[in-house]
This record gives C-alpha cells, structure tokens and sequence, in this order.
C-alpha cells in the first residue's frame, strides 16, 4: 500500500503564480485606491467631482499599469501596443463607470458631500479592481502556449 505522502497531489501549475498576481495586484490596488482617492479630495473643490475623478484617473491609471507590467506579471511578457491600449481600455472603463456613479449618486442624494462621492468611487473601484485582474492576467499578460511549453521544459 502506498504511503499517505505518496498519494498527495501536486497543486496545478499556475495555481501559486495565481495567488502572487493577486496578492502583487491587491497591494498595488490598495496604495493606487488611495492615491487616486487622496487626489480626488484635493482636485474636487476647484474642478468639481466629475473632473476631479478624472484627473485622479489620469494621474494613477499608468503609473498602476506599468506596476503590474515591471512586478505583478513581470514573469509574463506583453506587446507595448497591447499594454498602452489596456491604458486606455482601463481609462475609459474607470472614467465611465466613475462618471456614472457620480451622476447616480448626484440623482439619489441630490447634493452629496465629498466624503460620500470618495466612499462611492472606492467601491467602485473595488469591483472595476475585480474586472481588471481579470483582463490583465487572461488578456494582456496572458500566458503564451509557446511560453507554457517552455516552462513545462524547465521544470
């Protein structure tokens, strides 16, 4: 019969680069968030909210993507043409989505306070966060099939 340690199974490749790529991503995320919403406090009262969160967006929206590119996915390549337009894919979808959810809350409590408008774009930054793991590990950093096969070979 064979031993226990024998029968154990081996965890899936991928599966503890998985966890790295979050762990990397949330830690950017977090100090990004932060940022993004510190600069939106300190844009709102001379832009108004809805340029405020773009200008944050601006500001923090590259310098998040070139984190990820040099030390989230840094074992993962990626085309320069591809990165630059997650930039832009990732701006427009946070401008949007942020703008929208300015707007809705404008129309739920008429004149919201800042602080409000901050806690609404950090939970929406949140869930788009969720969306964007996912394009930059299956979309731009995504694991080659040539790749695959030659860290098969080192292994």
């Amino acid at each position: 019969m064979p031993e226990a340690a024998s029968l154990a199974v081996a965890p899936a490749p991928g599966r503890h680069e998985l966890g790295g790529h979050a762990a990397w991503y949330l830690a950017a995320g977090v100090v990004t968030t932060g940022l993004q919403a510190v600069l939106f406090l300190v844009f709102r009262p001379e832009f108004g909210a809805q340029w405020a969160n773009l200008a944050a967006l601006a500001i923090t929206t590259v310098g998040n993507t070139e984190f990820h590119r040099r030390v989230t996915f840094a074992g993962r390549s990626s085309r320069a043409g591809k990165r630059h337009l997650q930039d832009l894919v990732t701006f427009a979808f946070y401008a949007g989505y942020g703008s929208a959810v300015l707007a809705t809350l404008d129309a739920v409590a008429g004149q919201p306070s800042a602080q409000q408008q901050t806690v609404a774009l950090l939970a929406a930054s949140f869930v788009g966060g969720v969306v964007r793991f996912g394009a930059l590990r299956w979309w731009v950093f995504a694991r080659r099939p040539d790749a695959d096969a030659a860290q098969d070979h080192q292994e």
